[in-house]
């Protein structure tokens, strides 16, 4: 089966007591759009980050989360889990998002995309979906989706092809890399083989490696 994009989400501005501290707005509340969307080096176009110390960036321009796995959390909280309710840019389908390759990359459209890292659960998220213990069940979940670089530019619509042109030989995985930094910190030597992770990941690695204990 060949992968697609399920729905292009862009960000609305919510304004809530859960949505960050420094701004008290957030993008988190993505909604699908029709039509062709611009993907540029720093992000969707029109699409709304209200934390930009912690969202947003190159390395952070584009998240995709897979509609599989929001299935699954459907099932696991008992209520619908609509495209962009995680946050994601990219609902994919039939793309192994947990299992990508940390520096694979996605030729969406006209775009070039590269993973990048998971994401990390925050309380905004947890505001957002109104359940509290959030950040505990997404971490042991281990569903993160996956943040991804724009290498080329370009348009992107829902139901574009999702195709791997490339994955390095390091096999270190989107999943592997939330496991490692969260619940299996005997994982952490095997990122040092990841050179696509971004330098502040990977020098969260070598700390976390260098502590005591």
């Amino acid at each position: 089966m060949t992968g697609r994009v399920a729905a292009v989400n862009i960000g609305v501005v919510t304004e809530a007591r859960w949505a960050g501290a420094a701004s008290g707005r957030s993008g988190i509340d993505k909604r699908p759009v029709d039509g062709p969307v611009s993907v540029r080096a720093d992000g969707v176009a029109g699409d709304f980050i209200g934390e930009r110390a912690h969202h947003g960036g190159p390395d952070q321009a584009v998240y995709a989360y897979a509609q599989e796995d929001a299935r699954w959390w459907a099932a696991e909280l008992g209520r619908d889990v609509r495209p962009g309710g995680f946050g994601e840019n990219l609902t994919t389908w039939a793309v192994d998002v947990t299992d990508a390759v940390i520096g694979e990359r996605w030729a969406v459209g006209s775009t070039l995309l590269q993973v990048t890292k998971p994401r990390t659960p925050c309380t905004t998220f947890a505001g957002f979906w109104g359940v509290p213990d959030l950040i505990r069940r997404f971490t042991v979940g281990a569903r993160p989706g996956a943040y991804l670089r724009v290498l080329r530019a370009g348009v992107v619509t829902a139901g574009d092809p999702v195709e791997v042109v490339d994955r390095p030989a390091h096999g270190v995985t989107v999943g592997e890399v939330f496991r490692a930094m969260s619940l299996e910190p005997e994982l952490l030597p095997r990122l040092l083989t990841a050179d696509e992770l971004p330098g502040p990941t990977m020098d969260k690695v070598r700390r976390r490696l260098k502590a005591p204990g």
